[in-house]
């Protein structure tokens, strides 16, 4: 069976990654001034946050249209007898639930689709290693079992400079966002059941990130290899400075640097910072 990888545009991988790797891209769009722009094809990271910046009101995000998922998985229906389809978290978007849907229709491809329950380059890691297996000739369930294990040591924390955004646009609680307005304090965020919730209340920015170290920590402790990623909201100097910290504290973990980009980066706003990471399976292969 010849299976393609596709995930959406929240998984923000490189060209390179896309590339090498044989992965398709579902772009979801972002809503600025009512024109939609869809990420990292209308719009890039590097210049969204100056048009969020400018906008009247907070940007809104969209998922892919039925139209944009049909015209890809009929397009693969040509090469391939299956797709495995990787998308954030369905409880802040419907592009799951989109793909299930048409998949469900769709006669000369099968779909199977998958629920990362988060977003971002924690999202990516199950986009990479699906296509790692596809590669070496691993069946879909396969890979589904795979998914399972990863979700095992999988850990994504972030932190906001303002947690207003993500009230506005419906991805967090007004009484979470009372915890930082009225306290003043840097709550960490993380995904629990597929939604973001606040982790731990913490006073200061540093301290949050401190404690984001701490938790990293104790996952090394367990023995397994490690990759990390720090991401950042158009902050890359303050995540590089992180990410040469940790390099020197951690050195026997793989650390690498990736982004929030426009849809998610209009939720957690400019400025945010976190760090993922997984066991990295590349290392037991």
């Amino acid at each position: 069976m010849k299976i393609a990888v596709v995930t959406d545009s929240t998984a923000y991988l490189t060209t390179e990654q896309y590339n090498d790797n044989q992965i398709y891209r579902l772009p979801l769009s972002v809503i600025v001034n009512g024109e939609a722009l869809k990420e990292e094809i209308d719009v890039t990271n590097e210049t969204y946050f100056d048009l969020m910046r400018q906008s009247e009101k907070l940007p809104t995000s969209s998922q892919p249209t039925l139209g944009d998922i049909e015209e890809l998985f009929t397009e693969l229906s040509t090469d391939y007898d299956a797709i495995i389809s990787i998308h954030l978290s369905s409880k802040i978007s419907g592009t799951y639930q989109s793909v299930a849907s048409l998949g469900q229709r769709m006669e000369d491809i099968a779909v199977y689709p998958y629920d990362s329950g988060l977003s971002c380059t924690a999202q990516g890691y199950f986009v990479l290693e699906a296509a790692r297996l596809v590669q070496q000739g691993a069946t879909v369930q396969e890979i589904f079992e795979h998914f399972d294990r990863m979700q095992q040591s999988l850990k994504a924390y972030f932190v906001v400079d303002d947690l207003k955004n993500l009230v506005r646009g419906g991805r967090l609680s007004n009484g979470a966002a009372s915890i930082g307005t009225l306290l003043k304090i840097k709550p960490i965020l993380h995904f629990d059941e597929k939604q973001i919730v606040v982790f731990e209340k913490i006073r200061t920015h540093k301290k949050a990130l401190k404690r984001i170290e701490d938790l990293l920590g104790e996952d090394i402790k367990k023995g397994y290899p490690i990759v990390s990623t720090i991401i950042h909201a158009n902050a890359e100097e303050k995540a590089l400075i992180w990410k040469k910290s940790l390099e020197s504290l951690y050195p026997e973990v793989t650390f690498n640097l990736s982004y929030f980009g426009p849809v998610i980066g209009t939720h957690l706003g400019e400025g945010a910072l976190g760090m993922t990471w997984v066991e990295d399976f590349t290392k037991l292969s």
